[in-house]
């Protein structure tokens, strides 16, 4: 019987390069309370966000994650046509069909690569990451393009003081490929379609084109079911990455979590036994929740700001929409 030849790639792969893209607007909690009854302090009280990033009416997820790839591919020293895939990690490419990533891939100029996006809410670049570096050890490509690009404003209804603080926009990419020691470990992911309702569009398009004139779909979050389930599970989810990737607590250099709430975050810190010199990522201060986003662009901020250097020790967990949560142990870029 004739064999099916199989493909191998390289063991050891990383993260070789990040690139981030921030829209200009910049959106105070001041200017979000002319339509709540809300105030500032309270807004940073429970969330940690002072302000956030809000698109132009002509940017998107395609445009946004074509301009921080161009910058995570230029700092890799590499060429478009270098790159043998793209994953776009997003909930908001706000046509059903295409997919962002094959317009990113064109846009770039890296023409007939493998391209397709990723829908796992705020865990989605936890996903793609895990998906390109199972790709590259597959041998089927050699270096992945991953993206987090995210236009949640227009999803966002602003009368809703519940959430309407909470979400925002933004893009980073990082560029996947062999390293000389390992960079990416094991990634522990996950679901619990049981809370699917915490985090939801809150009207389906059909019934919403049935409608046209009643009221139009949002997203909707229940935070305090969140919180409990981010600020409690995603710390075993976070030992079960370090213990996949063979590294202690106290080893790890750096916490990226998904930039959700910086109170589920300072939570997950304590409850990780991290080093008290340890860096935790706090990017959502100024970026608010950007999803599928956060993660890498919190990490293109820490080593913009020398917070973190590369070949940090980093430990990243997303999580969000679902409920889905996504772990990885990896080493922070040289760029």
């Amino acid at each position: 019987m004739q064999q099916i030849a199989a493909t191998s790639g390289p063991r050891n792969i990383g993260l070789l390069s990040v690139g981030a893209y921030r829209p200009e607007r910049v959106v105070t909690n001041d200017e979000l309370c002319r339509n709540i009854d809300s105030s500032d302090e309270w807004i940073y009280s429970r969330t940690g966000i002072k302000t956030r990033r809000f698109a132009a009416h002509d940017e998107s997820v395609t445009s946004m994650s074509i301009e921080a790839s161009r910058e995570a591919i230029a700092k890799a020293a590499l060429q478009a046509s270098d790159i043998d895939g793209v994953i776009v990690a997003t909930s908001t490419q706000f046509l059903q069909t295409p997919a962002s990533a094959p317009a990113v891939a064109s846009g770039l100029g890296a023409t007939g690569v493998p391209a397709f996006d990723i829908s796992a809410g705020c865990a989605g670049f936890g996903y793609a990451v895990g998906v390109a570096a199972d790709m590259i050890r597959g041998g089927s490509v050699a270096k992945m393009l991953v993206i987090g690009s995210e236009k949640l404003s227009p999803t966002v209804d602003m009368l809703d003081r519940s959430n309407c603080f909470i979400f925002a926009d933004g893009a980073a990419a990082v560029v996947v490929g062999e390293t000389q020691e390992q960079g990416i470990g094991p990634t522990v992911w996950g679901s619990d379609g049981e809370q699917a309702m915490a985090i939801r569009q809150d009207i389906d398009w059909i019934t919403y084109t049935e409608n046209p004139t009643g009221p139009r779909p949002f997203l909707r979050l229940e935070g305090s079911a969140v919180f409990r389930w981010a600020a409690f599970e995603m710390g075993k989810v976070g030992r079960q990455a370090m213990d996949a990737a063979g590294v202690r607590s106290d080893q790890i250099d750096v916490f990226i979590p998904h930039q959700a709430n910086a109170r589920i975050n300072e939570v997950l810190a304590k409850n990780l036994d991290l080093r008290s010199d340890a860096v935790v990522a706090n990017d959502i201060e100024h970026t608010g929740n950007t999803s599928a986003a956060s993660i890498p662009l919190a990490m293109a901020e820490l080593l913009a700001t020398g917070a973190s250097k590369p070949g940090d020790l980093a430990l990243l967990i997303g999580y969000g929409a679902g409920l889905s949560y996504a772990a990885q142990v990896v080493r922070m870029p040289n760029y």
